[in-house]
C-alpha cells in the first residue's frame, strides 16, 4: 500500500474575503445598473373593485364547494383503494400458504 501523506494546505487556499456592498463611492455618479427601483410591498395591485363583492362571494363559495366535493371524492377513492389492496394482499397470502379456501363467498340472504 502506498503511504499517503497529508499535504498541509497553503495559506492561499484558505483566504477570507471581505464583503463590501456595491454602493457608489462619494462624489462618483451612480451608474444606471446600480440604481435600485423602489420596492413596493403593498398588495394594492391585486385588489379588486368593491362594487362586485356579491358576485365574488358567490363565485368563491361555488369554488369552495367544488374543492370540498373533489377532496371528499379523493378521500373516498383512496379509502376504497386501500381496502381493496388489503383484501387482495390477504387473498394472495392465503394462496401462497397453499390453502384452498381463500376466496370468500357471499352467503345467501334468506
Amino acid at each position: 500500500m502506498k503511504n499517503h501523506r497529508l499535504s498541509v494546505p497553503d495559506d492561499d487556499e484558505h483566504r477570507v474575503l471581505q464583503f463590501r456592498p456595491r454602493t457608489p463611492a462619494a462624489g462618483k455618479p451612480a451608474s444606471p445598473a446600480v440604481k435600485a427601483a423602489p420596492l413596493q410591498n403593498d398588495l394594492s395591485r391585486y385588489e379588486q373593485p368593491h362594487d362586485s363583492a356579491q358576485d365574488d362571494f358567490r363565485h368563491r363559495m361555488l369554488t369552495n364547494l367544488a374543492a370540498l366535493a373533489f377532496t371528499v371524492a379523493l378521500v373516498v377513492v383512496g379509502f376504497w383503494l386501500a381496502t381493496s389492496i388489503a383484501d387482495l394482499r390477504k387473498t394472495q397470502d392465503c394462496v401462497l400458504m397453499g390453502r384452498r379456501d381463500c376466496a370468500t363467498l357471499p352467503s345467501p340472504q334468506g
